[in-house]
Formats: C-alpha cells, sequence, structure tokens
C-alpha cells in the first residue's frame, strides 16, 4: 500500500468520523471493499494502528535479522550444552488449505535449527484428499510428524485439540497450517527454558509475510502486560505453553473460534504468575497474509470480536474484578476497551496541588476539578511555595471558602518532592492526585477513571492522558531509558491517532507515569517513602517514585480514559541556566547510581525500539543481546 495513500486515507476519515452519516456511508463501503484480498489489505492499513514503514522493516531485517554461519556455528554449539532440552510440539490445524502452503509452513519446521521437536496435525475433515495425501506423504518422510483426520468438520478449536492429543512434548508450539517459522524460533524458545525452567507461558514478536514472501507490520510487543492484553490479544503468535496446563483447562475452549488463542492465554495467565510468563523480543513467526483461503478470523470478523469479548469478560469475572464492561474500541475495530466503576461509597481523594503564584492557571486548574469535574467526596490542598503576587492571594482568598479547600503554606526554595510529601503528611485520603497547576479539565469522568484503577490492590499508580493546548500528546507514559534516564512515549505526536499499536488509545501497564498528575494509595506512597527530597528535588523525582512502586511489587497503569490538558509544557522550554543544569546532571547521576542496569530496558519499550526517540522508531543497531551471544558470556 504506497504510503502517501495510506496517510491520505486516514487523515480523512479522521475527518469523516466526525461526521456521523459520511461516516456511515464509508462504513458500508468498507464492509464491501474488504470482501476482496486487497480490499481487506486496504482496509486494514488505515484502520490498524500505525506501523513501521514496510520499506524502512525491510532495511531492518537485511541489517539485523540475517544469521550469519557463526551464528549458526554458535547456536549448534549452545544447543549441544543445553542440559535436559524439552522436546517442543508444534500443534496444527489444518483445513482446506493449499498443498504448496502447507508444504512451505511443514518445511519451515522442519528447518528449525533446534532439534528436539514434533509437529501434531489433525486435519479438520478439509474437503477431498488433497491435503491428507500432501500430509501422508509429508509424514511418511518424516516421522517426526503425527497426523490424524477428522471425521468431521469442528472448526479450529475442536482441529487444534485433536492435535494436541498427539503432542507429548512438554511444551506446545501453535502454528497456522500456512505461516512460517523462521529457523531461529523453537531454538529461542528452548534457550528461554534454559534459562527459566518454570516458564508456563512464552510468546514472541511476530510479523506478517505476503504472497511474495514480503515480511511487513511487524509487532513488537511489550513484556507480559496484564492491562494491554485485555485490550488485544498480545500473546498471539509464537505462543508457547505448558503442556500440562492446557490439559488442566481441558483444551481450546469451542465457541471461541476466531479468538480461541486470545482465550488459551487468558485462562492460563490465571493458572500461573506473572514472573512465568515470558517475552521474545524477537520476531519468531510470521503470519500469513493474502496467500491462502480465508481464515475463521478474515471471514467471520464479527464472531470473532464477539468471542474476544467474551473471553476478556470471562476473564474479568474469574479473577473477581466486579464492576467492569468489556466494550469494543470504537475507532478501532479488533480492539477492546474495558471500563472500571469505582465502588460505593467511594474513597476520598486529597488533590495535591504544589504552586508559587501564576494564580491564573491555579485557578483554571482549581475550577476544573471543584466544579468541572463528577467525582467526591474530595479536598483540594494547595501547597504555597512563597506566592507573593496579590492576585494568588486574592484567589487563595476565594478558594478558602469551599470547605473543601485547603491553603498549606510551604516557604523556602522550590523543592517539588519536598512540597509534596509535606502535602500527604496533612492529606486526609484514603487515595492522593498528585497534580500540577497547570492541568486543566476536559471531560468530568477523568478522576473516575483514576481512582477506579488506584484502589486496585495490585496496582500502585495511575496516570493520565495529557494533551498540549494544541491537541498533541505531552504524556502517553513514560519509558525508562529514554533519552539516557527516562522520556515521555510519543511525546508532541498528533493526539488523535491511536499510535503503534493503538498504544496511545489503550489501557496498559508502564514502568512510570508524570506526577503533573498521578494517583495512588496514600499507604503505597507512604509504604515507598514518597519522594525523594533531598536527592531528586526538581527533575526524575516521579519515575523514582513509580521505579519503587514496581519494586515493591504493585503494577503501574496508564489509562486513556482520564484525559487533561497540560498547559505551561507546551512553551516552557528547557532551563539552561547554569545552576539549574548543575542540579539537573546531579539528579542525573542520583538516577543512574541507583538504578543502574534497570534503566537500560523497559519491559513496555522492548530492546528493538531506538532509545533516543519516544516514537517506536527501531534501533539499528538494536539493543538486544542475543542469547547464542549470552551463552558465550557465562
Amino acid at each position: 500500500m504506497p504510503s502517501a495513500f495510506r496517510t491520505f486515507s486516514i487523515e480523512a476519515l479522521r475527518v469523516v468520523r466526525r461526521q456521523p452519516l459520511a461516516h456511515k456511508l464509508v462504513h458500508a463501503t468498507a464492509k464491501l471493499i474488504e470482501k476482496t484480498p486487497l480490499g481487506r489489505r486496504y482496509i486494514r492499513s488505515v484502520l490498524e494502528p500505525d506501523t513501521i514503514d514496510t520499506s524502512d522493516y525491510g532495511a531492518w531485517i537485511a541489517r539485523h535479522d540475517r544469521l550469519s554461519p557463526e551464528d549458526r556455528r554458535d547456536i549448534a554449539a549452545h544447543i549441544a550444552r543445553m542440559v535436559d532440552p524439552p522436546l517442543i510440539s508444534v500443534v496444527m490445524p489444518v483445513y482446506a488449505v493449499s498443498p504448496r502452503l502447507l508444504e512451505e509452513a511443514v518445511e519451515s519446521v522442519q528447518k528449525q535449527l533446534y532439534p528436539n521437536w514434533e509437529l501434531c496435525i489433525a486435519d479438520d475433515a478439509s474437503p477431498g484428499d488433497g491435503v491428507w495425501r500432501t500430509l501422508t506423504r509429508l509424514a511418511k518422510a518424516d516421522p517426526r510428524l503425527k497426523i490424524v483426520r477428522r471425521r468431521v468438520n469442528g472448526h479450529i478449536c475442536a482441529a487444534t485439540n485433536s492435535a494436541l492429543e498427539l503432542a507429548s512434548g512438554a511444551f506446545v508450539a501453535l502454528m497456522d497450517h500456512d505461516d512460517i517459522l523462521p529457523a531461529r524460533a523453537l531454538y529461542e524458545i528452548a534457550a528461554l527454558l534454559q534459562a527459566h525452567p518454570d516458564a508456563d507461558l512464552i510468546y514472541s514478536d511476530e510479523d506478517k509475510i505476503d504472497g511474495t514472501g514480503r515480511r511487513y507490520e511487524p509487532h513488537f510487543k511489550t513484556d507480559w502486560n496484564a492491562e494491554l492484553i485485555l485490550a488485544q490479544n498480545m500473546i498471539s503468535h509464537l505462543g508457547v505453553y505448558r503442556r500440562s496446563l492446557i490439559q488442566q483447562l481441558g483444551g481450546l475452549r469451542e465457541g471461541f473460534e476466531g479468538s480461541q488463542d486470545y482465550d488459551l492465554a487468558l485462562r492460563v495467565s490465571e493458572l500461573t504468575t506473572p514472573d512465568r510468563i515470558h517475552h521474545i523480543p524477537w520476531v519468531l513467526y510470521h503470519w500469513r497474509q493474502d496467500g491462502g483461503p480465508q481464515t475463521f478470523s478474515q471471514g467471520f470478523m464479527d464472531r470473532c470480536a464477539d468471542a474476544a469479548q467474551r473471553a476478556v469478560s470471562e476473564h474479568l469475572e474469574r479473577t473477581g474484578q466486579v464492576g467492569v464492561t468489556v466494550q469494543g474500541q470504537p475507532t478501532s475495530p479488533g480492539w477492546l476497551e474495558v471500563r472500571r466503576t469505582t465502588p460505593a461509597p467511594r474513597p476520598l481523594v486529597s488533590v495535591i496541588v504544589p504552586t508559587r503564584d501564576r494564580a491564573k492557571l491555579l485557578a483554571q486548574c482549581a475550577r476544573g476539578v471543584l466544579e468541572e469535574t463528577d467525582y467526591g467526596p474530595l479536598e483540594f490542598i494547595v501547597i504555597d511555595n512563597d506566592s507573593v503576587e496579590p492576585e494568588t492571594a486574592a484567589l487563595f482568598e476565594r478558594l478558602a471558602q469551599d470547605p473543601r479547600v485547603r491553603i498549606l503554606p510551604a516557604p523556602g526554595p522550590f523543592n517539588f518532592s519536598a512540597l509534596n510529601n509535606l502535602a500527604v503528611a496533612e492529606a486526609r485520603g484514603e487515595v492522593l492526585l498528585l497534580l500540577n497547576n497547570d492541568i486543566s479539565v476536559i471531560a468530568p469522568h477523568w478522576l473516575d477513571a483514576m481512582i477506579a484503577h488506584a484502589i486496585r490492590p495490585n496496582v500502585g499508580a495511575v496516570g493520565a492522558r495529557l494533551l498540549f493546548p494544541n491537541g498533541r500528546l505531552q504524556h502517553a507514559g513514560v519509558a525508562i531509558g529514554v533519552g539516557g534516564v527516562a522520556g515521555h512515549l510519543a511525546y508532541n505526536l498528533p493526539g488523535d491517532t491511536g499510535g503503534y499499536y493503538n498504544h496511545l488509545t489503550t489501557t496498559r501497564n508502564m514502568s512510570a507515569v508524570t506526577a503533573a498528575c498521578l494517583a495512588m494509595r496514600k499507604s503505597v506512597y507512604e509504604e515507598v517513602g514518597g519522594f525523594d527530597a533531598e536527592q531528586l528535588k526538581v527533575a526524575f523525582n516521579d519515575v523514582d517514585l513509580c521505579l519503587k512502586v514496581r519494586r515493591a511489587g504493585y503494577d503501574i497503569v496508564w489509562t486513556a480514559q482520564a484525559e487533561l490538558y497540560h498547559h505551561e509544557s507546551a512553551s516552557r522550554g528547557e532551563d539552561l541556566a547554569p545552576a539549574a543544569k548543575a542540579r539537573f546532571d546531579a539528579e542525573v547521576a542520583v538516577m543512574r547510581a541507583r538504578w543502574g542496569e534497570t534503566l537500560t530496558s523497559d519491559p513496555f519499550y522492548g530492546p528493538l525500539f531506538d532509545r533516543y526517540r519516544s516514537d517506536y522508531a527501531l534501533a539499528s543497531p538494536h539493543h538486544r543481546v542475543h542469547p547464542w551471544k549470552k551463552a558465550q558470556l557465562r
């Protein structure tokens, strides 16, 4: 798809979505277009999230995703040293696939550098004898192939379960009948199991491959992300499961066709713990597109979407997450949105706002919280750091007439950490909401959305989606390591884009969020010691706080459902005064000394992304150390 035409289509769709009648007509036309392979590809290119340019990705593959003869020798040597290498059962349901594509899929397994595998195939009563004859011939030539022919077509769940009955490996890798495994795929799985033998679920990155063999639309995923998986099947391909857990669950559930692996991943996650779920940050699966007959998910999109919604809803119910609803994201077909409600009665929230004058900004912030926000009960605590302007004094006098407002004097040099620590000590609320004075409200439900997460026992801190007044993004979560210590993801990108795989509009776990708008339980704040007022007075105190929260075992959540404007930072610019620069450099040194290797890798912004950019651009060279290289270091 030419990038210029795709860009034009995306921009046109943004305009059309604001016109209900035009949008309805375009939607009806799209339904007709998607019936053809080329039409489906076009629709997908426009509706799916921003992707890495195909030509850029092709160049990156040429530089970084080619195994040299030396790599292959090192991999073979690593395999030879493995202790008790596991048998991996590749499970493949087959139905009415082109013999050529089936042979290519099987051949990709046979060419694996890791030898300890078996391929278990169930023919789901394909019409005629062509598929079965091909399977019989292939199995006769290779004893590692196990095949069974179902008498009745049962669709992908039943067929996968039939193939699972043939499996004897401790681990099962799910594969479709026309897709391709790169030669290193199963080796990477085995290498991870050498390092983490207790792993229960392993998944890799993936991309798509067309009929000419061209690879495109790579999906470089986050590590296990309990929030993101509620919106999309982030496990997908290549997914590898401990077979005993699949057996314990009774296999794949019929009735979830099209989202059967999504349902399986959610159910398996309930039987294990996050530390036993592992992500391999490399493309180990090529998902074929437009090369053969329609898959179930292509031909029955509505049924697949319904199955995904039921899978997530039942997962939430089984895990005791009440007061939630699951619906499709209105602007992103195939993506889900979980909305949570606050309990009754709602907890008291202490909104904490440090300020030094800037009365106009503070008045706007206070009006948004006290008059334009639906949430209650709350208290509004202003920490006054030596304000001197008459306008500020007049504002304080007006605000103090509201019984929800308290003005706390905090004289002395500006110390963001100390100011907030002082206010937290005085706060009466169960939940704290740290807020900059240059924040203004867009919609009244924002605080409900944040508190609904903040009160969850596993959640330590919650961040919001912040926009500059011009509509561009100011904050969509913080990535560790970006820019040296940490940086805002998607900084200054258009606010009406979903971003890379819809990350900019989807609630997800992050390593950190900004304290410009941050909610957390007071008990968690006190447990981790609050802000560091001695060594991180101005910069990185929120990143440090979030890293302490994660170290204590809590999740950090960024939610797109709380959206506000962040005003002043759009024009404030960088402070290059010598004293400020010296202080900033000292705080950078503190972070590097304190967090060390943590700052070199972010589980939610992986090693293949450029650490000097925040827009999901690929790094070249990348930061991943391949397992055969790690093995040489031991």
